[in-house]
């Protein structure tokens, strides 16, 4: 097993060679492999290992079992300590769902701290086919089918290729010493009850169901390939050029017979599970909206807009009459003109009399009851109004910025219209060129 092993990490993992890898090590059979075959490998390692306080006194003797190998091979340790009982209650989750997050909560932070590259976890083929199952039963699409990724960021697997009895008669051959964690002989959980009362017989109706499993697993891989070539292809024929993470063109979507699961496969990512919801968006009526943890998903007249979520400042900024320029929260430019070089039609660009201008300026988020004198325009309009007939959609109007005089007029909808009252003519002596930079 351990040339096998060797072998596999070489063709699958090349990466791995002069990174620093972190083992994530329970003290169960299978992490123990794990840390004997890497010892014996040519790679810098280190151990982490979560003392879940669960088992009382065997909780412990987990942790003493890793510490002391660690030790009597010169392998640096990383060791925690979690009271993962007031961790689920506090968050109003499983032991195990608190476990989780808790251990890749803390592997996180032990990479980032310590220059580490990789965490490798003792994941084996066994685990891959009880997580097939789990999520077979819960319903799932395409993803929730390919068993557990060898590898997933910084996340390295690469004992999925080995079954648990390999794991096993590796460990008996090698003398390595584990701990039994008593909490897998019982059926009470799902995964536990897979592994004892199911697994076994489609091992006894098919003697190499691991093989065929594996098989399964591979033109599965084969498949999300081609689905994820067909979504990115279809994605660029109706996605449209914008500042947002994703606009899409609802008509030319809806030309795809199967638009419902183009969808899905974009979205997937960004945290979204009302899929009915998000399908019905393409009916619904300019600004309605879903949203998830950290994205907000916007139905705007012919388009669906993905953009992360953003807190609305509405901080007010003070321009002094010094200021040559601003870096925050937009970056302006301030330039005397003495010439007449300036692009009239630039958007991010305007020229003003600078003796119209009362300091300090400010730069703030639109009113409602804000209204201006559009250049090229007889009268006042409304900015609501003017945002209305530009066609703004909800996120612009919330990204847009107001310079305003110190009299309490508005000078500019920054990079987009200024105010007539500003402009320049043949009797302006003083002019200012303010340049919006992104």
């Amino acid at each position: 097993m351990l040339v096998e092993f060797q072998k596999h990490l070489n063709q699958k993992f090349s990466f791995l060679q002069d990174k620093k890898i972190l083992l994530a090590i329970s003290g169960g059979v299978d992490s123990m492999v794990l840390l004997d075959l890497f010892k014996k490998s040519p790679y810098q390692i280190a151990v982490a290992h979560c003392n879940f306080n669960l088992r009382s006194e065997a909780s412990d003797l987990d942790e003493q079992l890793v510490k002391e190998y660690c030790n009597e091979n010169n392998i640096h340790f990383f060791v925690n300590s979690f009271n993962t009982v007031a961790y689920a209650e506090l968050h109003k989750q499983s032991i195990q769902i608190a476990a989780r997050e808790l251990r890749y909560q803390w592997f996180d932070e032990l990479l980032k701290n310590n220059n580490l590259d990789y965490l490798v976890t003792a994941h084996h083929l066994d685990d891959s086919v009880e997580t097939f199952l789990i999520n077979f039963t819960r319903g799932t699409g395409l993803d929730g089918l390919l068993g557990i990724p060898e590898i997933n960021e910084q996340i390295v697997r690469p004992l999925l290729i080995f079954s648990r009895n390999q794991i096993l008669d590796y460990a008996i051959q090698n003398n390595i010493a584990w701990r039994e964690d008593a909490s897998n002989a019982t059926t009470k959980y799902l995964r536990n009850k897979i592994r004892h009362d199911i697994i076994p017989i489609l091992k006894e109706k098919n003697a190499d169901f691991l093989q065929s499993f594996q098989q399964t697993i591979s033109n599965l891989n084969d498949i999300k390939n081609l689905a994820d070539d067909a979504s990115e292809m279809v994605k660029q024929q109706v996605s449209i050029s914008t500042d947002y993470i994703l606009e899409i063109d609802i008509q030319k979507l809806k030309a795809f017979k199967n638009y419902k699961a183009y969808l899905y496969q974009w979205f997937k990512d960004f945290g979204f599970t009302a899929w009915d919801d998000i399908c019905n968006l393409l009916e619904a009526e300019t600004g309605k909206k879903i949203l998830s943890t950290k994205y907000i998903l916007l139905k705007n007249r012919n388009s669906l807009i993905l953009k992360e979520i953003s807190v609305i400042n509405n901080d007010v900024f003070l321009i002094f009459e010094k200021d040559k320029s601003i870096v925050y929260p937009i970056t302006l430019i301030f330039e005397s003109l003495i010439s007449e070089n300036y692009d009239i039609q630039n958007k991010n660009q305007i020229c003003v009399d600078a003796n119209q201008l009362k300091y300090p300026l400010k730069l703030r988020r639109w009113e409602e009851a804000d209204y201006f004198f559009p250049i090229g325009m007889k009268g006042k309009k409304k900015v609501s109004k003017f945002f209305k007939d530009e066609k703004f959609s909800i996120f612009e109007k919330e990204a847009t910025w107001i310079l305003e005089n110190g009299n309490q007029e508005i000078i500019w909808i920054v990079g987009h219209r200024m105010d007539n009252r500003y402009r320049i003519n043949n009797q302006t002596i003083n002019k200012i060129k303010i340049n919006l930079t992104k």
